[in-house]
């Protein structure tokens, strides 16, 4: 099946062609017909919308608000691939939580993240909840969040620190941490629900759609290298099988159970076309502990190409959510 953006351009260029074909010629004079309006559509989101690494492009808002939203996050990306048919507002923003979406004021960190990295900027003034974007004229609503709420940048520091005297073997972040995961995922559960709610109040006849997060961890960890800042570091193999299986699956599960809790949102799943393009995979989506060592961390987070496929999957959700095949 070709790309969503590849048959949008033939539809498009043959559209056109057929229009230009069968409509009469317009008489000297004569008003040109309106073009349709745009939908409103806003994208909310942490740093896996905003994009934040430099391998998902170049940041673009001046001056700088720290929320280091890029050129190649996904976006940006459907916005130039549909921006006649939709008019963006982006306010999603690097370490936001789900009360950040939804109530809670964020002061932005920039790429502030010392020890890895110091950002001339920072700090920043606060932005206002991303929720406040939203309103009554409001369409299509995407939103991507809920790993700052389950603290998923710390337990993986937490990992790098435990693993690093392991020599690989063992499980000692799951020894250390496997007790607080439910209490996590039950915050998450309670903040996403409250998020919805706020989001179908603010925008009653807006298209929600909540955004999963793609594959992280491979199925077969023994392809990650142990001690590579370049994958997980120290973190051993069997703390990315539990990374994996109790701590990711479980929060994009809380994510889809949340979302059929509230009857016109909808769940984009990104976990599945992303299973071969892990942090240890060969042409991977998502970078890891760094891009390129020692001066591009990117902890984690989509490149181009994983927000690229992003962009393809929340393209068919948004023209389906408003009723175009």
């Amino acid at each position: 099946m070709a790309p969503f953006r590849t048959r949008l351009a033939l539809l498009g260029s043959a559209a056109a062609l057929a229009a230009s074909a069968l409509a009469p010629v317009q008489l000297a004079g004569a008003a040109p017909a309106a073009a349709a309006p745009a939908y409103d559509w806003v994208a909310l989101g942490d740093s896996y919308t905003a994009g934040v690494i430099p391998a998902a492009g170049d940041t673009f808002d001046i001056p700088r608000d720290g929320c280091e939203r890029t050129d190649q996050s996904y976006p940006q990306v459907i916005d130039r691939d549909l921006g006649s048919l939709f008019d963006l507002t982006n306010v999603s923003c690097g370490a936001a939580t789900v009360e950040n979406v939804s109530f809670r004021p964020q002061e932005p960190i920039g790429r502030h993240l010392p020890p890895f990295s110091e950002d001339p900027d920072y700090p920043f003034p606060a932005v206002p909840p991303q929720s406040e974007a939203v309103g009554p004229g409001t369409d299509v609503v995407t939103v991507g969040a809920g790993g700052n709420t389950l603290g998923f940048a710390d337990i993986l520091f937490q990992c790098l620190q435990l693993g690093g005297g392991s020599g690989g073997v063992g499980t000692p972040c799951r020894d250390a941490l496997a007790d607080d995961i439910p209490s996590r995922l039950n915050k998450v559960s309670r903040d996403y629900d409250d998020m919805l709610t706020v989001l179908h109040e603010k925008a009653p006849h807006a298209k929600i759609l909540t955004v999963g997060y793609p594959t992280v961890i491979p199925q077969d960890t023994s392809t990650c290298r142990y001690n590579d800042l370049e994958q997980f570091g120290p973190i051993t193999p069997g703390d990315l099988d539990w990374l994996r299986t109790d701590v990711l699956e479980p929060l994009n599960k809380a994510i889809e159970t949340s979302t059929g809790n509230h009857g016109a949102a909808r769940f984009v799943d990104l976990y599945d076309s992303t299973r071969n393009h892990s942090v240890c995979d060969t042409g991977r989506w998502v970078e890891g502990i760094f891009t390129h060592l020692p001066d591009q961390p990117a902890f984690v987070h989509p490149n181009a190409r994983g927000h690229r496929n992003a962009a393809d999957h929340i393209t068919a959700a948004m023209l389906n959510a408003i009723g175009v095949d």
